[in-house]
């Protein structure tokens, strides 16, 4: 992990192998695998002409010519002809063996076009749909940092049809249109001071009910009315120490993910690959206990887990963050949330269709 998706030129992403989308005599041609031959320059080409073809489904390695990169990976889609001609499989076939390639030779990271969603004519909603599927399956086993590149505007937007549900979702809820700046900083200046007041008046609770004997403890159903007036004016902010307080405050974000994993009986591995978050991110998370994660970490974790919506918003709120009808990359994780969606790159599919940022990532 992680898998990240773009909208870019490929021959400009930074990773160790780039994958072009081949024809079967790995002869150069037109779209990616044009751009990419020009990019790498003539040695390309040559070292493609002692490879003897490749066939569909499948991938071959060389190195990169000119590219920035160490290798180029060939890998052969099928041509679409109406999607009963074993396509799905022959286009999975052919992103599992560049992965493997990538593998093999050590590559810690590769670039991935659409591969068939252009002048083969795989539909690029499908196309897509395959191509997150497949890479994300392979992750999970594997140790790689993969980047899907869309180029043109089509590709940037696929999915719009498929999400007709998200968008009306997004159009009963938003208000970010509706509410000005001031409102949304206030709103949000709120949700901060209810949450600072939650934590004190649990800390002030606790300090009671143990300081005192336990003869003479009360249960808050017990407790005399003309008592609860006293017991508060007893315990002022003032009359405590500010160690006290710091000592007694709610899990941070570190300690009540990790928590959350165990009780859901994950490895750190398992949980992080899930997540779409790299092993580099989630070091920094288990070493250093006041760590504060991205938005889209913490959501990461709220959805691969399947937090629960009291579970989330805890969650949430020990990292200081909370889901908000003011934005649309909140309406989105909330959406799959309600659903119990637990797949990481299910969600990333909808959110980058909609222009939103994605969940975990390097």
């Amino acid at each position: 992990m992680p898998l990240n998706i773009i909208r870019d030129d490929i021959t400009r992403v930074k990773a160790d192998a780039l994958v072009t989308a081949a024809n079967q005599w790995l002869a150069g041609g037109g779209g990616v695998d044009g751009a990419i031959h020009r990019a790498a320059g003539p040695e390309l080409l040559a070292e493609c002409a002692k490879l003897g073809g490749c066939p569909t489904g499948s991938a071959k390695i060389t190195g990169a010519g000119r590219l920035p990169c160490k290798f180029v990976i060939h890998a052969v889609g099928p041509v679409w002809e109406g999607g009963n001609q074993g396509e799905r499989e022959l286009l999975e076939s052919c992103y599992r063996a560049a992965l493997t390639l990538a593998v093999k030779h050590k590559c810690k990271s590769v670039a991935f076009p659409l591969i068939s969603s252009g002048v083969y004519g795989y539909p690029k909603e499908e196309a897509l749909k395959v191509a997150v599927e497949t890479i994300g399956d392979f992750l999970r086993k594997h140790e790689l940092e993969v980047t899907l590149v869309l180029f043109d505007a089509a590709s940037f937007q696929a999915g719009g049809a498929r999400f007709a549900d998200i968008a009306s979702y997004i159009d009963d809820r938003y208000v970010g249109e509706h509410e000005d700046h001031l409102n949304l900083r206030a709103k949000r200046e709120y949700e901060a001071h209810a949450l600072h007041s939650a934590l004190y008046e649990q800390d002030l609770e606790v300090r009671y009910h143990t300081s005192r004997p336990a003869s003479r403890r009360l249960t808050k159903k017990q407790e005399p009315p003309s008592a609860a007036g006293k017991v508060s004016a007893s315990l002022e902010p003032k009359s405590m120490p500010l160690e006290t307080v710091l000592g007694k405050l709610a899990e941070s974000f570190s300690e009540r993910l990790l928590r959350l994993i165990r009780e859901r009986g994950l490895t750190d591995v398992e949980a992080y690959r899930r997540a779409n978050v790299s092993r580099k991110v989630f070091s920094k998370i288990r070493s250093n206990k006041n760590y504060h994660p991205s938005r889209t970490t913490a959501c990461a974790f709220v959805i691969a887990l399947g937090l629960s919506a009291e579970e989330a918003r805890a969650l949430l709120l020990s990292a200081g963050l909370a889901l908000s009808n003011a934005s649309k990359f909140d309406l989105i994780v909330q959406y799959f949330m309600e659903r119990g969606e637990t797949d990481v790159l299910a969600v990333n599919e909808a959110l980058f269709s909609f222009g939103q940022p994605l969940l975990g990532g390097a």
